[in-house]
């Protein structure tokens, strides 16, 4: 394991961060981090606007390279590789991250890494907790994905189960902005679902109790807004209703992914933006505990997109030899397994 600049800009987080492969814990591993949100910028527009989250990377990234490294003490020439997210997610954001990481990789002779950003994610825990063990596993839930993959090791992964319409952030983001909570979304909406009662407003669960594996949102998303629209139920209901309703929908299709994973699983662990989310981590440690597994999650601060874990991912594929090419290419998709099924409805989120 070595010393690794990560570089993430994916979306509408500007990250940088140091890694040291070779620290035991989590506070040795990460030398050095900085992120700078965009949560302002885009607030009035109920989402994140592509064209500006691009060029707020561009303005912000190389100061923050800097600094980063100022922080840890180092210079760029005491690196021992790069690692930059090469996707996917926004394409001009990807862009802004790569092209500077290949930058600085050409100017100090250094390898760079491409990481895929959901490897990122799903490489967290192991960042977190040093103990976690192949194989296990995942629950990825992010704005943009929702998934369930067996992590058998770094780049092997068999997908269980996806999405076939919306994410389960996009979810979250979208309930927010029919109760008109702003801009990010899913934090807000457990904020006021604590509030709420969740059995007051009658919502689908959808695919719940089918032998399908995978997962659906936007009936519940369009439900949200009927129950809105109805004008007869105070919003924490709301909020606390879909909230329940979505958990309930994750904790069915883990069971069914827990029932058909390989022997062998070392834990139940969850990743990505909504992991953050409290009530979600309540219900998967009584699901892991029920199959005898303990649940595994980053920290919430590791939960969101950040460079640790693109740095961490780019350190566990160097150790394993890996580095790719200067004119390596940006790419807005890059499913972690390429060999998984298409599924019905979009299927892009795979």
């Amino acid at each position: 394991m070595a010393l690794i600049l990560g570089i993430e800009s994916s979306c509408d987080e500007t990250a940088a961060a140091v890694i040291d492969g070779n620290g035991t814990t989590l506070a040795a591993r990460i030398v050095a981090q900085r992120i700078a949100s965009q949560d302002e910028a885009h607030r009035p527009y109920g989402g994140v606007v592509p064209e500006i989250a691009a060029r707020a990377h561009v303005e912000v990234l190389g100061p923050m390279v800097e600094a980063v490294l100022a922080d840890a003490g180092i210079s760029l020439d005491h690196v021992d590789a790069i690692a930059a997210t090469a996707g996917p997610g926004l394409i001009g954001g990807v862009m802004v991250g790569l092209v500077t990481a290949k930058a600085l990789a050409m100017a100090a002779d250094k390898p760079l890494v491409a990481v895929n950003h959901l490897e990122g994610h799903a490489l967290s825990p192991r960042l977190a907790d040093p103990s976690l063990q192949y194989p296990y596993l995942l629950l990825l839930v992010s704005g943009g994905h929702c998934q369930i993959l067996e992590v058998a090791g770094v780049g092997r992964y068999r997908r269980l189960a996806t999405t076939i319409d919306d994410a389960l952030g996009e979810a979250f983001d979208k309930t927010a902005k029919i109760l008109g909570l702003g801009y990010p979304g899913g934090p807000a909406v457990e904020r006021l679902a604590r509030e709420g009662n969740p059995r007051a407003v009658p919502l689908p669960r959808p695919l719940v109790g089918s032998g399908e594996p995978h997962f659906s949102f936007a009936g519940l998303k369009s439900a949200v807004m009927r129950a809105k629209d109805a004008g007869i139920h105070a919003d924490a209901d709301i909020a606390a209703s879909f909230q329940q309703a979505a958990l309930d929908c994750v904790v069915d299709r883990t069971r069914i992914a827990l029932a058909t994973a390989a022997l062998g699983m070392t834990a139940l662990v969850v990743a990505g933006g909504v992991a953050a989310n409290a009530a979600l981590r309540g219900a998967l440690e009584a699901l892991a505990a029920s199959h005898n597994l303990p649940l595994v999650a980053p920290p919430p601060k590791l939960c969101t997109d950040n460079a640790a874990m693109i740095g961490w991912a780019g350190a566990e594929r160097f150790a394993l030899g890996y580095s790719d090419p200067l004119d390596v290419a940006a790419r807005p998709r890059w499913p972690l397994d390429d060999n998984a099924a298409p599924v019905r409805g979009a299927g892009v989120k795979a």
